[in-house]
């Protein structure tokens, strides 16, 4: 049993973001990870993409459950250990690269075995894996997953989905971080979130002020601090 599940979508910044913290803590602690899927394609299956999103939304959460179903061949046949390496591939490859503007269609790419292969192969699996990126018979597998994550923080959340001491332990959406913390930070802020996780009656924590991941595919610069704030459905940037 591990001591923590986290449900991730591989095209979510924060998701990648929260995870490179928890594997930080996980290093310096003693605890395990059991990495679990949750689709946003899925989760917004009832939405109208071009009357919410904008328009690469529908594209890139597209491409993520194409990309959950490779995971889920991947532990079918390798184990859920599997997992840890390529997520960590799957995320180094989206987010933590150079930042090439206009990029056309990067998103659509990121579904297709040009993108997932060379993933595979740097996370030490068979390419072969990437056939899955067509079989919908995963699906249901990513689809019980994420229904087994909203059923531990109901439905009006997005990932990463964090389940502290399973099965018992509490679970929440997030925590939602912009920025890596040093060394000392992070197990300061995980011994704060587990400290709210071990509370039965937590329930919410929130603010819409916050920072764009800092990831250099986003274009962002670490040494500046850029915030959006919705605003009835808008947003603007402050920086400092």
């Amino acid at each position: 049993m591990a001591d923590l599940h986290f449900y991730f979508d591989p095209v979510c910044p924060f998701a990648w973001m929260t995870s490179k913290w928890v594997r930080m803590v996980a290093e310096q602690r003693d605890y395990t990870v059991d990495w679990r899927f949750i689709s946003l394609r899925l989760l917004n299956a009832h939405v109208d993409y071009d009357a919410h999103f904008p328009p690469e939304y529908e594209a890139g959460h597209t491409a993520g459950l194409r990309l959950l179903r490779v995971c889920a061949a991947a532990r079918e046949s390798h184990g859920t250990e599997a997992i840890a390496g390529l997520y960590r591939e799957l995320g180094t490859a989206i987010f933590d690269r150079e930042r090439v503007p206009d990029e056309a269609g990067a998103h659509e790419r990121r579904g297709t075995r040009g993108f997932a292969e060379p993933v595979l192969s740097a996370a030490g699996l068979p390419v072969t894996l990437a056939e899955a990126l067509e079989d919908t018979s995963y699906d249901s597998v990513v689809q019980a997953e994420t229904d087994e994550a909203l059923g531990l923080t109901g439905k009006d959340v997005g990932t990463p989905i964090l389940h502290f001491e399973p099965p018992a332990g509490v679970a929440f959406f997030g925590p939602v971080i912009s920025r890596l913390p040093s060394a000392d930070e992070a197990a300061e802020l995980w011994d704060h979130v587990v400290g709210l996780a071990r509370f039965g009656g937590f329930a919410e924590l929130k603010r819409s002020l916050r920072e764009r991941p800092q990831l250099r595919a986003l274009g962002v610069d670490t040494d500046q601090v850029g915030l959006t704030e919705d605003w009835h459905g808008g947003s603007r940037r402050l920086k400092k």
